[in-house]
């Protein structure tokens, strides 16, 4: 019997074991490391995390939010806070653990329905810093990052990425648009250490870019050399003419028009009386033209001029451009025209998988019952809307009988009362005759 030699599969056995053993480690390490800093799903006891603000109720234009889930939900038992009075600001904010995004990638996720016809109003959220009265919180309180759609007649339909730098808030250059419509969607902002983001909108990535170069924080790493010149000799033309291309022997011997060797001469035609028939002429299809050289790459060709970038001396790079003030409150202020938003699923984390995972599990989840909800909602609001529109015809058509009716009195007495004037009028002159 030969005996097996069974080191190698041996040590392929043990190598195999320890890459999942290590992979198994970081997978629990990276877990360990990451950090849900606040998660609010407006279950039970949401109420003694929010303090609604006083600002604006004694100018009774202070609007009040309601528990709930609107008139549609994929989940009639997952509720969020809803905007509750037309016309109105809303006001209201939570006190959450401390955290400072310095070296670990920032998570700001929330949901948003806005049921209503809007008209104008905002629908976004903020991160603030720093000591806040909650019950004095106001638009005029200062803040550290504001996110969210923003919508205004059919023009302005703006997502807000505005970002607080050193007591001065700057807006995204770029134009994000929202969503519209009246059902639940989700806006997820990832901020990374690198001052790299991403917008996301249902889990779908719609803008990235840097803080560097789409907002206005700092003066740009590079601008335009104003002084430079372009070179005298830059102006070669991209294409020039092969001086290795010969004409070939016979070229300009070629005619322009040929007799038409389909052409056939009349028979009626008489040279005596017509003169000698000649075929007409066509175009020589063996005619190329003017002979020119072909055309060929200039070597020479530096493309078309530019006016170089050079290094900024303005610029001063901030390795901390990315870091907010360490964030205390979450917030919602907002003014609407048209009340009826629900803001829901609020989440601020470092893991961009764990708040994936969260769309994944509530929108991705709800979203066809969400839309049966809707447009059972709808017909039911376009059944009441005729209803209400054949009574509104009803009770017209009733006015326009009455006015008939009593234009068809107004006119008989009208007449009586001619009759009788002339009646009397007749008598009159029989008396006096």
């Amino acid at each position: 019997m030969v005996e097996q030699d069974l080191t190698p599969n041996w040590r392929c056995h043990c190598g195999r074991m320890l890459l999942l053993v290590l992979f198994f480690l970081a997978s629990v390490f990276s877990s360990s490391t990451s950090e849900i800093i606040f998660e609010e799903r407006f279950e039970d006891g949401w109420g003694s995390r929010w303090v609604k603000s006083d600002w604006k109720r004694s100018e009774g234009k202070a609007g009040s939010f309601k528990h709930t889930a609107g008139k549609w939900a994929g989940d009639p038992d997952d509720k969020g806070l809803q905007t509750n009075t037309d016309a109105r600001h809303f006001a209201i904010s939570a006190k959450i653990p401390e955290f400072s995004n310095k070296n670990r990638t920032l998570v700001l996720q929330y949901s948003i329905k806005f049921e209503q016809d809007i008209e104008c109003g905002g629908g976004y959220i903020k991160l603030l810093s720093g000591y806040v009265n909650q019950k004095k919180f106001s638009g005029d309180t200062p803040y550290s990052f504001m996110f969210g759609p923003d919508i205004c007649g059919s023009q302005t339909k703006k997502l807000h990425v505005i970002y607080s730098y050193q007591g001065q808030n700057y807006p995204i250059k770029k134009d994000l648009q929202c969503e519209t419509d009246k059902m639940t969607h989700f806006y997820t902002f990832i901020l990374r250490p690198d001052a790299s983001y991403s917008v996301l909108i249902d889990n779908r990535e719609r803008e990235s870019g840097s803080l560097y170069t789409d907002w206005d924080m700092l003066p740009p790493r590079k601008i335009k050399d104003v002084n430079a010149k372009k070179p005298v000799d830059w102006d070669q033309p991209e294409y020039i003419a092969d001086p290795n291309d010969v004409k070939p022997e016979g070229y300009d011997s070629i005619s322009i028009e040929i007799a038409d060797p389909k052409a056939k001469k009349p028979d009626s035609w008489d040279d005596d009386e017509d003169g000698e028939w000649k075929p007409p002429k066509i175009p020589n299809p063996a005619y190329k033209g003017p002979w020119k050289p072909k055309k060929i790459k200039n070597p020479n060709y530096k493309g078309k001029w530019r006016t170089p970038w050079i290094d900024n001396p303005e610029f001063e790079d901030d390795p901390d451009l990315y870091v907010l003030k360490p964030v205390k409150y979450v917030a919602i202020e907002v003014w609407q025209v048209k009340a009826g938003s629900v803001f829901d699923n609020i989440l601020i984390c470092d893991d961009p998988a764990y708040a994936k995972q969260v769309v994944e599990e509530i929108w991705v989840k709800n979203r066809e019952a969400e839309k049966e909800a809707f447009e059972e909602a709808e017909k039911i609001r376009r059944a009441k809307e005729e209803e209400e529109a054949q009574k509104a015809r009803e009770e017209g058509e009733r006015r326009r009988r009455e006015r008939g009716h009593d234009r068809h009195h107004r006119d008989k007495e009208r007449h009586r009362e001619r009759y009788r004037k002339h009646h009397h009028d007749f008598n009159d002159y029989h008396d006096e005759l």
